[in-house]
């Protein structure tokens, strides 16, 4: 008989407004288990296995629903209704300025969902457990305009996490949703990323300027510290003075995913030597961020453990950012009758060390 997955749910606390807010556990015989909170969507912990079989969480987060309701860098959530950047938070529709609310200095960056009770409904069927999650956002929240009716469904398969997003509008307006998680392919809390390997399958990147808003070039990667079209390591080239990197104090970048957006293709592979763990992500957008952590520094982390610089990865598919503002690029333009859609999946495996001789 096949193994059957599981959903269980507990109660994860209550909001400073009393409403309540629940944990939902995905899991699979074999050991992988996914914990999310209505809350912003969040996933709290995520296990994967490492080349012995062992099960360990591999995201930084909080144990608790208090620590998630406050300053934190938006761990493990469902962000938008933009994912990254809006340059000058503005940007025209049908010839009209939409003007949102500033909330990185002049410019948008997430917007609001990472921090909203969602609606939730779980089932299970064979092919592994489901969360279903819908938030409707008010028309001119953050300044957006239309109301936004947003469906996510989280699905674990026996060696994977996948997200399916959904949104449909009352009135023109733009969308760009993804998932904040921070991996940490060692375990989370147990060190820096600096030693993951990291594959990239982007032969260009959107160069950006100041304030992280992209100038509109797509800027080719090879020959470039930017370059992780073959395996390297994030800490080979992330301290180098690149004006770029220096600008974002490491990497903070959007890659052009070759052939991304025509259906679901291979974006990215990360590979931890020491324990083996081999994330790869899969995803119909046209592209994904690169982001090292490079100011984090967060306490009272999940066992209590504080948080350092470059001690996660996230690898956050999207639109490009600011394309609101930049025609050129694939649009995120949704209008009354259309529906977004759009899909990432987080697989896991393991690969066996290769152990390295010197020359003799």
């Amino acid at each position: 008989m096949r193994p059957l997955p599981n959903l269980t749910k507990t109660l994860f606390g209550h909001l400073p407004d009393g409403a309540a807010a629940d944990l939902y556990t995905l899991s699979w015989p074999n050991g992988i288990e996914a914990r999310i909170t209505n809350y912003g969507g969040i996933i709290v912990y995520l296990t994967a296995p490492d080349r012995r079989g062992h099960f360990e969480d591999v995201v930084l987060g909080f144990d608790n629903l208090a620590s998630y309701t406050g300053p934190h860098p938006m761990f493990g959530a469902i962000v938008g209704r933009y994912a990254n950047r809006i340059g000058g938070s503005a940007f025209p529709i049908d010839g009209r300025m939409i003007r949102l609310h500033p909330n990185s200095g002049p410019h948008h960056l997430h917007g609001v969902l990472h921090d909203r009770l969602w609606r939730a409904k779980s089932r299970v069927s064979k092919i592994g457990p489901a969360l279903e999650l819908k938030y409707a956002s008010p028309a001119g929240e953050d300044g957006f305009p239309g109301r936004l009716y947003v469906t996510v469904v989280y699905t674990l398969l026996q060696d994977a996490l996948r997200i399916d997003y959904g949104a449909r509008t009352t009135k023109a307006t733009v969308v760009n949703l993804t998932n904040h998680s921070y991996f940490n392919l060692a375990g989370a809390g147990k060190g820096d990323v600096l030693n993951t390997e990291l594959t990239l399958f982007a032969d260009h990147v959107t160069a950006v300027g100041l304030g992280q808003i992209p100038t509109g070039e797509i800027s080719p990667v090879k020959g470039t510290p930017f370059d992780f079209t073959t395996p390297r390591t994030i800490g080979a080239e992330i301290h180098n003075e690149h004006e770029q990197i220096r600008m974002a104090n490491g990497f903070d970048h959007n890659y052009v995913i070759n052939g991304g957006g025509h259906g679901l293709t291979l974006a990215a592979r990360a590979y931890e030597p020491a324990s083996g763990r081999v994330m790869e992500v899969l995803t119909t957008e046209p592209g994904i961020q690169l982001y090292t952590s490079n100011t984090l520094k967060q306490t009272g982390g999940k066992r209590g453990r504080e948080y350092g610089r470059h001690e996660g990865l996230c690898l956050e598919t999207q639109h490009y950012p600011d394309s609101p503002n930049r025609p050129e690029f694939p649009s995120t333009l949704l209008r009354p009758g259309e529906t977004f859609t759009s899909t990432t999946i987080y697989r896991f495996s393991t690969q066996e060390q290769v152990l390295k001789t010197a020359p003799r």
